[in-house]
């Protein structure tokens, strides 16, 4: 039996939040452990996670079979929906466009930004333009700096902005560059996210 994933048509209509997540380096567990926590009433989330392409669908079909979300790799035209998790393919970039009510993404090939494509910063960047207020940007461990600059932005357009702790990070890189340069709202542990993503929703 695999798990129900039907989200009500009602929620899916309203106006509301989106959930932009970037991670690295153990980010892959660190994602599935704030994913499997979140209720499938929950904003649409667009994840940027460094890993090579054929890895980021498997990672997304994993996702999909063992949390309560409808999670994919994200193709261009897809929406960000209550309940889905959108994941970057691991050779594009992908950002956020608004659209009415909704939030579509648009994946695309391009140059490494920070040494990465996917860039968290391109997918941070287009959330701070597209959601402003309305988007909540989480970095995750990993090594190096990308997404920091992104997630600054965010929080300057009045979006909401979490940072993994040093303690619970695998490699206290990205959330550190983010944290030094003032982009982090709240600093966490890995394991309290879910409980402060619902508080901030609430």
């Amino acid at each position: 039996m695999g798990i129900q994933k039907n989200v009500p048509n009602n929620i899916i209509r309203e106006e509301g939040s989106i959930i932009a997540i970037g991670a690295s380096t153990g980010g892959t567990e660190a994602i599935y452990s704030i994913l499997r926590s979140l209720p499938p009433t929950v904003p649409g989330i667009v994840i940027v996670q460094h890993i090579p392409p054929v890895f980021s669908r498997m990672f997304a079909e994993r996702l999909n079979g063992q949390t309560s979300l409808q999670v994919k790799e994200a193709k261009t035209g897809d929406y960000a929906d209550p309940g889905r998790v959108l994941i970057a393919p691991g050779d594009q970039h992908m950002r956020i466009k608004k659209v009415g009510k909704r939030y579509q993404v648009e994946c695309f090939p391009g140059d490494k930004v920070n040494g990465h494509c996917p860039s968290v910063d391109v997918l941070f960047e287009s959330a701070a333009k597209e959601a402003g207020k309305s988007a909540i940007g989480i970095i995750l461990t990993g090594m190096g700096y990308d997404g920091a600059k992104g997630l600054l932005m965010m929080r300057r357009k009045g979006g909401r902005t979490i940072g993994q702790d040093e303690a619970s990070s695998i490699v206290y890189g990205m959330p550190k560059a983010a944290f030094d340069i003032g982009a982090v709202g709240i600093q966490v542990a890995l394991t309290n996210i879910p409980k402060v993503l619902s508080e901030l929703l609430g």
